[in-house]
């Protein structure tokens, strides 16, 4: 099917906190489809807990770069929907756009593979007609609205608006790994939500650094705020098989950063372990 595309045409890939309760994600299908036709459309995710940008910066970390260059992703998890806060298009260093508020939500993308030019949203033009008034629906009047237009090639990016400068954008505050004598301490950055998988931020390839083998145990603790919830010797392995079920493993994800779960159970649940820079996991020998 989509060999017919018009070549001109990305594709077009939407996230927000929506959910699928309702018929919000159906009309921003809608509008795009009203822009032009042929533009493919995918979900990467609706479930993004409501306002948590923190988790829409880590989700599209988690997708962009395995989209060809010149896909148009739009994400909406916007609290100040209505507030002066930037509406923006940022490209990233490998050719992606992404359609946005400025509030944060670009702090992983930006981080990990780079940004080389942001611009904001000249609504004069790339606005839905005749929705002047509204002023809580952005993510239909002007970002998929905006998406749609840059996808569908009926505009050029530097017909979205004004150059911005790329440090000028709304980051997170972001903690680095840190190496210590014999371990490395990383937050606890996102859970693989349906299996309760912990996702840190620590690369593999720092981990490394501790000469740690597969089937090795390592020290593991958590912490909230400073306080101790969980601590344990477990096994570093390739995936899940190389545990018993029910037991915990320590292993690289598919973002190549370390991870703990409990094969065929949920970590998360199990020791009610939460996410963010407040969660702090050390792993050593």
């Amino acid at each position: 099917m989509e060999e017919n595309i018009n070549k001109n045409v990305n594709a077009l890939v939407l996230q927000t906190d929506f959910g699928l309760g309702d018929g919000a994600v159906c009309a921003m299908y809608g509008v795009a489809r009203s822009v032009s036709a042929e533009l493919p459309i995918y979900d990467l995710t609706h479930e993004i807990e409501p306002y948590h940008i923190w988790e829409a910066s880590l989700r599209l970390i988690q997708a962009v770069p395995y989209w060809p260059a010149g896909t148009v992703f739009v994400s909406v998890v916007d609290p100040g929907v209505g507030s002066t806060r930037r509406s923006i298009v940022a490209k990233t260093k490998g050719g992606h756009y992404i359609v946005t508020p400025d509030n944060g939500t670009l702090t992983h993308v930006k981080l990990i593979t780079g940004l080389e030019e942001v611009r904001t949203i000249n609504e004069v033009v790339n606005r839905r007609p005749h929705t002047e008034r509204s002023y809580t629906f952005h993510g239909r009047d002007v970002y998929v609205f905006s998406g749609a237009r840059l996808a569908s090639g009926k505009i050029t990016f530097e017909e979205v608006g004004s150059l911005v400068p790329v440090d000028s954008i709304v980051e997170l505050p972001v903690i680095p790994p840190k190496r210590e004598e014999g371990s490395i301490t990383g937050t606890i950055d996102i859970l693989d939500v349906r299996f309760g998988s912990l996702w840190t931020n620590i690369p593999w390839e720092k981990f490394q650094n501790l000469q740690i083998e597969y089937g090795e145990r390592v020290e593991i603790t958590i912490r909230y705020d400073g306080r101790t919830v969980y601590q344990n010797r477990i096994i570093y392995g390739h995936s899940f098989a190389d545990v018993y079920i029910g037991e915990p493993i320590l292993y690289v994800n598919s973002l190549d950063r370390m991870a703990v779960a409990i094969n065929q159970g949920s970590f998360a649940r199990a020791y009610n372990i939460g996410t963010g820079n407040s969660w702090q996991i050390t792993l050593g020998k």
